[in-house]
């Protein structure tokens, strides 16, 4: 079978028709194997979780330094000022609101049935990249 991007997929030699899609039987992770990654995605997002809690503290910090302080800071040259810190945070923020997102969304896939299943290629995804990025939606081959 071919990857979306013409590469023919290491152990499929192509042989299938074009257009042809894997059944629901090849495709469908070992059970055992989803039990793991849900348990997987499970300690990922209590970890995310985690994260974005610490950045909302540091956030909370940081507001409360801005109330109390009245100095102009941007022209302190011993300190990042309160500007950039707030930048800092406000990206990471916004990054780890991201990794949850799809942390849940690989959650509901768990839960339906639909994981470790290439959206592009339709065929499954390694177990090994399952296990380094258990929200992963494409495998390798596509995900290039």
């Amino acid at each position: 079978m071919q990857c979306a991007r013409g590469a023919v997929r290491p152990g499929y030699g192509g042989g299938m028709a074009a257009g042809t899609e894997a059944t629901r039987d090849e495709r469908a992770p070992m059970p055992d194997g989803r039990a793991a990654r849900a348990a997987s995605v499970e300690a990922r997002r209590r970890a995310v979780r985690d994260a974005l809690a610490e950045v909302d503290r540091e956030l909370a910090d940081l507001r409360g330094m801005r109330e109390v302080l009245s100095d102009d800071d941007e022209h302190d040259p011993d300190g990042v000022s309160m500007s950039s810190e707030w930048s800092r945070l406000e990206g990471l923020r916004q990054a780890r609101l991201a990794e949850l997102a799809e942390v849940e969304a690989a959650a509901a896939r768990i839960a339906s049935g639909e994981d470790g299943i290439c959206a592009v290629c339709g065929r499954p995804i390694a177990p090994e990249r399952l296990e380094a990025r258990p929200q992963a939606t494409t495998c390798i081959d596509c995900a290039r």
